[in-house]
This record gives C-alpha cells, structure tokens and sequence, in this order.
C-alpha cells in the first residue's frame, strides 16, 4: 500500500467504517481552551495558522460550495482579519490555510468553512482539521489534529526524518485527555507530514 493508500484508508473510509462516533463540527471548538491549556500547562506558542483538508470532487456544485466557502471566510476576515489560502499538496489534497494571531479567530473561522460543506451535502469530503504548536526555543513542533472520520482528536509531533516525537505525543494526550475527545486507537494517529522540512502539514 501506497502513503497515498495509507492517507486515504486511515482518513478516508476504512476509518469512517471503524468509527465509534460521527464527526461533529461543533468538536472544533473544544480547541479553543486547549489552546490555553498548550500555553499555560505545557509551555507552547501557537503559531498563528490552523488549517482544514478535505478531497474535492470534480462537480459544478462542489466548486459552487468552495466558492461559497471562500465567500464566508471572506466575510469573516473583515470582522477578525483572519486571512486565508487554498493550497493542494502533493497528495491531491485541498486546504483551506487560515492565519490568525488570535486563535478563537481561526477555531470560528475553521467551524464556519467545516459547517458549510456539510450543510452543503460534502461533509464525507472532510478529512481534517489541523491546529499548529512550537516551542520554538526547543524546536519543537506539534498539531492537534480532528479526524472528521473518526470523530476525534490525536496529536501529531513531527521530527526530522518522518520520525515521531511519541514522548511529546503521549505528554499532550495525558495532558488533554478530557478536554478534547481523543482518539484512543493509536493505529488512527495518522502523520500528516509536511512536504518541506521545518514546514507545517498543510505547507
């Protein structure tokens, strides 16, 4: 099996089939006092960006549902200044990348953009929402990551060389365990590697 085979099964499908729960948008805005529990308790920046990846379909309405989402985010940063970028990456698949110093900001505006494709009948496109983390004088890199298939939380610390900080992984688990709904089959901790190195996963 392929990484694009391995990506697709664990957040595609084959997760969806396993899942013990569905996604639920409103999952996202758990982070918003995770991302005080990441400062106060574990010492970590946020680095001003959150992102959601999703598969897009080949369809005049799907294309009508991204604009439509473009549209909302638009609104969105005249109030907050939330900016925003769609990038695909190397997979094929499509981001939506917000950049925000005020991370409420980019948990809203990540709910509002997950909230319209799935009241727009695509939320099986949704694969997943990305939260960004350094400590940046230890060169530490880390993401909560919602699985929309699993409906679930699990944390993502990425080292050089496709290598994973499990001891920095575990830390965050025992730490958030409670106040996010954490994924406890670790076969679904999926990597979401960056394409460059030092970047983020939606790079």
């Amino acid at each position: 099996m392929g990484l694009f085979d391995s990506i697709r099964s664990v957040l595609g499908l084959r997760a969806e089939a396993d899942a013990t729960r569905a996604a639920d948008p409103e999952d996202l805005f758990g982070m918003s006092t995770a991302y005080l529990t990441m400062e106060a308790d574990l010492g970590y920046d946020h680095v001003g960006a959150a992102a959601l990846c999703f598969s897009s379909v080949d369809s005049t309405d799907f294309a009508e549902t991204l604009d439509e989402v473009e549209a909302i985010l638009h609104a969105g940063s005249e109030e907050t200044g939330t900016t925003f970028r769609r990038h695909e990456d190397s997979h094929g698949y499509q981001w939506v990348v917000l950049e925000d110093n005020d991370p409420e900001d980019l948990v809203t505006s990540i709910h509002f953009a997950a909230d319209e494709f799935i009241e727009r009948g695509y939320g099986s496109r949704l694969l997943a929402a990305v939260f960004g983390f350094e400590k940046p004088d230890e060169n530490v890199h880390a993401y909560w990551i919602y699985s929309f298939r699993r409906g679930a939380y699990y944390p993502f610390a990425p080292q050089t060389g496709h290598e994973r900080n499990q001891r920095v992984e575990f830390k965050l688990q025992s730490v958030l365990d409670g106040e996010l709904g954490i994924e406890d089959d670790e076969r679904y901790w999926y990597p979401l590697w960056p394409d460059s190195r030092g970047g983020h996963p939606w790079d």
